[in-house]
């Protein structure tokens, strides 16, 4: 869990009324789904070990009382260059060896590492956001297998080549499989609605940008 504390700038907050913001995983908070469309107020957090796992951060997160405003980001898979989920894409997809994990046809909520920096800044910035807020990207109908394609056309390469989930399971265990091969449909409805706008809302430049 990342978290950020700071006292309020004058100009933002009184004084009595510093802020808090943490970030957790909303891939791992949701419950996968082929068809449910979750926002910041969906159910979640019970329903296996890494969703418990999520709700004891927050959990560990909050403090008491109503002096402090509390905000915490729930991220998507995170896109950005030197590591992180591409950084273990990319050598088979420069070899055109890349393409859907499974059957492609899980949803995969995913942001922009600039992104999710501007909704932290964001949510310590501006004094009228407080709770939940999903950092994913606006295009939240994304597919695995459809990011592959994007992922091996930014690349110009091709992206055909499936990861069996018994390859997945074997390789990253049951528990962290299910978060791979099992996606969720999250929209950042009160993200997009406290005023934060987007620098990479589509899949597209978000990679092109990453891999450039």
């Amino acid at each position: 869990m990342n978290s950020l504390r700071r006292g309020c700038p004058a100009a933002t907050l009184p004084s009595t009324w510093p802020e808090r913001t943490s970030s957790t995983l909303s891939e791992a908070y949701y419950q996968p789904s082929p068809t449910a469309e979750y926002d910041e107020d969906s159910p979640g957090g019970d329903f296996d070990f890494f969703s418990n796992l999520v709700t004891k951060w927050e959990a560990a997160a909050r403090l008491p009382g109503d002096s402090t405003r509390q905000v915490v980001v729930r991220s998507g898979v995170v896109l950005g260059r030197g590591g992180g989920a591409i950084g273990h894409m990319l050598l088979p997809f420069r070899l055109g060896l890349g393409g859907p994990i499974g059957s492609g046809h899980q949803f995969f909520p995913w942001i922009h590492i600039r992104d999710l920096v501007g909704i932290l800044a964001h949510a310590v910035e501006a004094s009228h956001v407080q709770g939940v807020l999903n950092g994913v990207a606006p295009a939240s109908t994304t597919t695995n297998a459809e990011f592959a394609q994007a992922l091996g056309a930014a690349l110009g390469r091709p992206a055909f080549i499936p990861l069996p989930s018994t390859v997945v399971q074997a390789v990253f265990g049951r528990e962290r499989a299910i978060m791979l091969l099992e996606g969720q449909k999250v929209v950042p409805r009160r993200t997009l609605a406290s005023g934060y706008q987007y620098s990479f809302p589509e899949l597209g430049a978000a990679l092109k940008e990453v891999v450039a």
